[in-house]
């Protein structure tokens, strides 16, 4: 029995309001009990704190100041939505400066598709105006260096100058620690790697597959 042929939906842009209609908060709005929140480890959290700062921006350099950021992430152990930690956080780019944040934990190491251990990693969604499909990357950490260098997803790169704009900086801040300068930029030629496959980023972080 043959399946009948459907036509793909078309995409549409997320713009313009796409940050304050999905996190309302940012605007003053006061619209929901139980928002998405930047902050994904709670006080039974186990592991290590960690701050994500960011900024995205354009073709031209400039800050993206209407994005809307997503990240997903394995808990200290590799795993993902364990009791005390769902691993996923929305944040909002500042309307002002473009800036983003998450406070979280660092991440284990989770298996890569064939096996293979992925260096301990953070991934990232972003949506924002004038994107027509939402651009997917990740974030490592530099003091991984030796799991880096072994990760499947860092080596399907290739490229050591692709690699190095995945790789964020490490920043001692009093007592937090701070990972930065992690700027997402697209339209350039030396941009971050984004993977635009729906659902799952460089082939295989979605735990279910």
């Amino acid at each position: 029995m043959s399946r009948p042929h459907l036509k793909e939906t078309p995409s549409q842009t997320a713009g313009p309001f796409v940050h304050i209609g999905t996190v309302p908060a940012s605007a003053g709005l006061k619209t929901r009990s139980n928002e998405h929140s930047n902050i994904l480890a709670g006080a039974e959290t186990p592991g290590e704190r960690i701050i994500i700062e960011g900024l995205i921006r354009d073709g031209a350099g400039a800050p993206v100041t209407d994005a809307m950021i997503e990240i997903w992430q394995a808990d200290r152990e590799g795993r993902y939505g364990s009791p005390t930690f769902s691993g996923w956080g929305r944040a909002v780019a500042d309307f002002e400066t473009g800036l983003f944040r998450f406070e979280t934990i660092k991440p284990g190491v989770v298996p890569f598709r064939d096996g293979r251990p992925q260096a301990p990693h953070v991934a990232f969604s972003i949506f924002a105006r004038g994107i027509n499909i939402h651009l997917q990357t990740r974030m490592y950490f530099p003091e991984e260096t030796v799991a880096n260098a072994a990760d499947p997803a860092l080596e399907a790169v290739g490229q050591s100058a692709l690699i190095e704009t995945l790789i964020a900086r490490r920043e001692e801040r009093g007592n937090e620690m701070v990972y930065r300068n992690y700027a997402c930029q697209w339209q350039e030629p030396g941009q971050a790697p984004f993977h635009r496959r729906a659902g799952c980023h460089w082939g295989n972080y979605c735990p279910a597959r």
